[in-house]
């Protein structure tokens, strides 16, 4: 195996800005236990292909139901590489749970923005069953794999990063 990434931790400062551009104004000791209780991401056998992630914090989810999770994360990436992440194959077999934009895709350069870096993964319970999805604090409920990538010959791109999802081409 070619080891091409290695996952941290964002600063507290930019996971505290994250949270609260999210979610409600919490308190600022219980929202460090949430970061102190962040766990880098990680695979669960020799054989596995994808890198769980894990909850910072407990979800309940009813169908239809969308939750953006800052999850404290961004991953140092060896150029010609990318970051894929997936919903965990039992939680989308049971609830139907899915990214809500398919396939998270993290680029190598993200790791220099402004922004650290953060990883946030926008999760819907698709369910059809009416299923509620409930998930514990430190639970695994997305994985990444990294996939390499070629470009053409011609290719002559010398823009930089900044930012995350659309800043590659200012759509978003």
């Amino acid at each position: 195996m070619k080891k091409i990434a290695k996952f941290h931790k964002v600063s507290f400062e930019r996971f505290e800005q994250d949270w609260a551009d999210t979610f409600d104004p919490m308190d600022p000791e219980i929202l460090r236990e949430i970061y102190r209780g962040i766990r880098l991401p990680r695979r669960a056998t020799t054989g596995s292909a994808g890198y769980d992630f894990y909850l910072p914090m407990a979800v309940s989810l009813r169908p239809g139901e969308c939750l953006t999770v800052p999850t404290g994360i961004r991953v140092d990436i060896e150029d010609g590489w990318v970051l894929q992440i997936y919903p965990r194959s039992g939680l989308g077999f049971k609830y139907r749970l899915q990214m809500n934009n398919t396939v998270g895709l993290i680029d190598s350069d993200y790791f220099y923005s402004d922004n650290e870096g953060h990883i946030f993964v926008r999760i819907i319970n698709d369910s059809r069953e009416h299923e509620i999805l409930e998930m514990k604090a430190g639970q695994a409920f997305v994985q990444g794999i990294f996939v390499s990538f070629g470009i053409t010959t011609d290719d002559e791109v010398e823009a930089i990063r900044n930012g995350g999802i659309g800043s590659t081409d200012g759509s978003v």
